[in-house]
């Protein structure tokens, strides 16, 4: 895909929706990061259900741990591996008090060694919260620039450096929420929805479908 067609994507979807964000609820650094924790293998409608209570017993590291895991687990047993998820937490609110005054660290290195948390759940964090040109991939990201070409990769990691590389400076902070949100309300999985897609004439998927 060439230039013009890339920056033209982008000012549609952002003409399309200038101010992008999270479907996540949150309120601070904090509860993103708790929640994008939890997001994984789960879907953003069942975190919202979850810490819609948790976040109003306890929504600081201090809260949490003194909620325990096992309290943690009665917030959240309704997302996939809560257990594992409610241990990372303790582990993660733990390190927050410890070694960053109960804050979330604005530092990548420091973030990727909470428990939990790869890069990608670093990027949405300091991307979202904290306003980094970061972009992270997840499977509806992959799969848009994979299907469309826009950033064709093998893998998340070659899709993320080739969007880093060809996504101009104005649109990287956005572009993250803006592919998501397209990859899953428009670019769906299994059927692409092309006929109701404000990008589908520069998209160069050759299975596109009308339906």
């Amino acid at each position: 895909m060439n230039k013009e067609k890339r920056i033209g994507i982008l000012t549609r979807l952002r003409d399309n929706d200038p101010h992008p964000t999270t479907e996540l609820h949150y309120n601070t650094p904090f509860e993103l990061l708790i929640s994008v924790l939890l997001s994984a293998q789960a879907t953003d409608v069942s975190v919202n259900k979850a810490t819609a209570t948790l976040y109003a017993i306890a929504n600081t590291p201090q809260a949490m741990l003194e909620l325990g895991a096992e309290g943690i687990k009665g917030y959240i047993k309704t997302i996939g591996l809560f257990n594992t998820k409610a241990e990372n937490i303790i582990k993660t609110c733990h390190i927050l008090l410890e070694r960053h005054q109960g804050q979330v660290p604005e530092d990548r290195t420091a973030l990727e060694a909470l428990p939990g948390v790869g890069r990608k759940t670093a990027n949405v964090v300091l991307n979202t919260a904290f306003g980094w040109p970061t972009i992270a991939v997840d499977t509806h990201i992959f799969r848009v620039c994979n299907r469309t070409q826009f950033a064709p990769g093998k893998n998340v990691e070659q899709v993320e450096e080739k969007l880093l590389k060809v996504v101009p400076d104005e649109f990287k902070v956005d572009c993250h929420h803006w592919l998501i949100l397209h990859g899953r309300y428009t670019c769906i999985a299994r059927k692409p929805r092309c006929g109701s897609c404000l990008i589908e004439d520069l998209c160069e998927f050759k299975e596109k479908v009308y339906e």
